[in-house]
This record gives structure tokens, C-alpha cells and sequence, in this order.
């Protein structure tokens, strides 16, 4: 297996695959001074003999136009040991569950999602394709979280809460009301403080 992408994400993903014996064979990276990660080698390019890879990329954006470009690749998924997953949840490929997170009964977790270290995510929850949730996060039952949306470290949402596609929720924010699309939010309550369209 292939690493794309050597930054401190990158390291924390590799140590899962370690953790599950699952060997690397290489990072791959743009940095023209990182020769090594972890003692593990950093190539440039993707070698053409590329079977199965994983994108350790922390950015919503890169990780899904990575993924587009990489789209014949076999993306896994990497998920730690120490994680908390029922055996109800679906998870897709290519996402990587942190130690200590927990996804609860019935919870379908997309494609190239990071649940990250200590994050919640209750039952029924439903996680769209390359979200992102903080550390700390506490995402409470029947959630629904659209594509690339980024839950910021600490925030909590309540039950039954739809966040919209490619929003920004802040740290330490507390939702407690539907987000649409594109939405930056800050505050407990969350507030909504600009809002994009989405063209991804």
C-alpha cells in the first residue's frame, strides 16, 4: 500500500496500517525535501505497480480531486484498533477512523471520511463523502452531514441536525438547527457567519 501525502495526518494514518499489519510500501508527496516519513520512503509520483493506495491528506478538496484522479486505484480503508465501530455501521473506502473514535449502531460513513481522534458519531448518523470530523467531536443520533464538510475540534450538533454540503463548522461551535450548503459557522449557539456557493 501507497501513502499519499507525508504531513502529520500522513503519519498518523500510516501508524493505523501499522497497527492492523498492513504493510507500506511508500509515501507519496510533492515535497522536494522529504526523502523519509516514519523511516518509511517518500516518492514524488505514484509508482505505476500502485495496487492499493490511501489518500493521507487532511484537506476535504485535494482529497476528492485525489481521488478522482486516482479513481482505477484500490482505495482502503484504515481503521484503528482502539476505535469504537459497531458492527451495524457502514463504512466506505478510503476512510480512516482515529483511536479512540466511536461510530455507533447503524451510522453509514462515506467515502474518504476522517472520523478523527475521540470523535462521537451516535446512531443513525448518516456521513457524507470526504467529511471530516475534528478531534473531540460529539455528533449526536440521526445527524446527516453532507459532502466535504468539515466539523472543526470540540463542536458538538444535536440530534436529528442536517449540515449541508461543504461547510465550515468551527471549533468548539455547538449546532443546534439545520445548516444549509456551503455555510461557515461559529459560536455556541452556531451562527451562521458567511456562506459560499458550493462549486466543487
Amino acid at each position: 500500500m501507497y501513502l499519499y501525502g507525508a504531513s502529520g495526518h500522513g503519519k498518523v494514518v500510516a501508524e493505523i496500517a501499522i497497527e492492523n499489519h498492513i504493510p507500506i510500501q511508500g509515501f507519496v508527496d510533492k515535497s522536494e525535501t522529504l526523502e523519509e516519513c516514519l523511516g518509511i520512503p517518500v516518492y514524488r509520483v505514484m509508482p505505476l505497480n500502485a495496487e492499493k493506495i490511501f489518500i493521507s491528506i487532511g484537506n476535504n478538496k485535494i482529497r476528492k480531486k485525489l481521488s478522482e484522479l486516482y479513481a482505477r486505484s484500490q482505495f482502503i480503508s484504515l481503521l484503528h484498533p482502539k476505535a469504537n465501530i459497531s458492527k451495524t455501521a457502514t463504512i466506505d473506502n478510503g476512510t480512516a477512523i482515529m483511536a479512540g473514535a466511536t461510530v455507533n449502531a447503524c451510522s453509514k460513513i462515506g467515502f474518504q471520511c476522517i472520523i478523527n481522534t475521540n470523535a462521537s458519531v451516535d446512531h443513525d448518523c448518516v456521513i457524507g463523502d470526504y467529511v471530516h470530523i475534528s478531534p473531540n467531536v460529539a455528533i449526536a443520533g440521526n445527524v446527516e452531514i453532507g459532502e466535504g464538510t468539515h466539523i472543526g475540534i470540540g463542536a458538538c450538533v444535536i440530534q436529528g441536525v442536517k449540515i449541508g454540503k461543504w461547510c465550515v463548522i468551527g471549533a468548539g461551535s455547538v449546532i443546534i438547527k439545520d445548516i444549509p450548503d456551503g455555510a461557515k459557522v461559529v459560536g455556541n449557539p452556531g451562527k451562521i457567519i458567511s456562506q459560499n456557493n458550493i462549486d466543487i
